[in-house]
């Protein structure tokens, strides 16, 4: 076994671990609950769950499923959340290899995770990991460099000679105020021709977190495959459950941070 891959599988299992965290911020954050105490129950019975029937995927998995008390089925969202989590972080550093690179991916992972459940469950997008990610997307920016767009292209009309940190930082700032502003805009001309509204502010800061992630084009392209996935998955599950179209409810930021995480797929 190679020293890349044991690195690699030792991130996946840690990724179990923020991946049972992330579950917390799921069920808690949406009723601004606090993540740290009271320790978890099961939602159905109240029973505190012990250390031993917490352990990521494998309690799920000695169970059967259902909580140990009142014998009821424990969500699926659970060990999906933490089985996904640590694939995409075994993948980052089984591509990339241990350094910032894949330090970077693994967080964009576990932000996009956290919001991809959050809104196909409640319908909220919580601030804690928008804002803070789309700050943290910044950050990362002059550390691992973005690929070369648009943005650093026309800023080098303007300014001196600068160096590729600095344009990486122009590339993460620039999209996340670009695609965050167009689509307020556009949700806010849906809102006054249609009288309802169609986006929540909730995806504007979500955009602004993809696009300080992962740069314009790429942030562009994620969009454009959540949209794909929210017309094709999205209406067929309208069809299938027989909702109203015109008043269901689709949890657009779900399809927008799936399409994103494909995007992302391309720069590593």
């Amino acid at each position: 076994m190679t020293e890349q891959l044991l690195i690699a599988i030792y991130a996946g299992a840690f990724g179990l671990i923020i991946g049972s965290f992330l579950n917390v911020c799921v069920s808690r954050l949406a009723d601004d609950y606090s993540i740290v105490a009271p320790r978890s129950q099961c939602p159905r019975c109240g029973s505190l769950i012990a250390w031993y029937d917490n352990v990521p995927l494998l309690s799920f998995l000695l169970l059967g499923g259902r909580c140990r008390h009142c014998r009821l089925p424990i969500s699926i969202r659970y060990p999906l959340v933490e089985l996904l989590t640590a694939l995409l972080f075994f993948w980052a550093f089984f591509r990339l290899g241990p350094g910032w690179p894949a330090l970077k991916w693994c967080v964009f992972a576990a932000v996009t995770v956290e919001l991809i459940f959050s809104d196909a469950e409640t319908r909220i997008l919580p601030d804690e990991f928008t804002r803070w990610g789309a700050a943290l997307g910044v950050v990362f920016s002059p550390i691992v460099l973005l690929p070369s767009g648009i943005i650093p292209w026309v800023a080098q009309l303007f300014l001196p000679p600068v160096p590729p940190a600095a344009l990486s930082f122009l590339n993460s700032l620039g999209a996340a105020l670009f695609l965050s502003g167009g689509l307020w805009l556009m949700g806010l001309a849906y809102a006054r021709f249609r009288g309802r509204e169609g986006l929540g502010f909730g995806d504007v800061k979500m955009v602004a977190f993809l696009g300080a992630f992962l740069g314009l084009e790429t942030a562009l392209l994620g969009l454009m495959f959540g949209s794909l996935l929210g017309s094709v998955l999205g209406l067929a599950w309208i069809r299938i459950r027989r909702h109203d179209p015109a008043s269901y409810e689709l949890p657009f930021g779900s399809f927008l941070g799936a399409g994103a995480l494909l995007a992302a797929a391309t720069l590593l």
